[in-house]
């Protein structure tokens, strides 16, 4: 079982974790602004070619991956607590049947 945090590592941990979700926030706000400005002039400016979705996908993929990183995958969510008590589980259990 792990050791409990103290008062500071958990404000330190919290912190962290509000800072990488605001930063998904910002990118995800960014994303949606300049694709905006991108589609429009797409449309308006040079066009009704659809060359905007290859960045809008191009870095779409990069904006769900983000947030699968910090959401899904981030330290603290309950898939890698699982996974990372499995490897314990695991690790313990071969210390102890050598």
């Amino acid at each position: 079982m792990p050791t409990p945090l103290s008062s500071e590592e958990i404000d330190r941990l919290a912190r962290k974790r509000a800072g990488a979700k605001l930063g998904w926030y910002i990118h995800a706000t960014v994303y949606v602004l300049v694709n905006l400005l991108i589609f429009s002039m797409s449309q308006y400016a040079f066009g009704t070619r659809p060359w905007s979705l290859g960045p809008l996908l191009g870095w779409g993929v990069g904006l769900v991956l983000h947030g699968i990183s910090v959401f899904v995958l981030g330290r603290g969510s309950s898939l890698r607590e699982r996974m990372v008590q499995r490897e314990r589980e695991r690790i313990e259990r071969s210390q102890s049947g050598r």
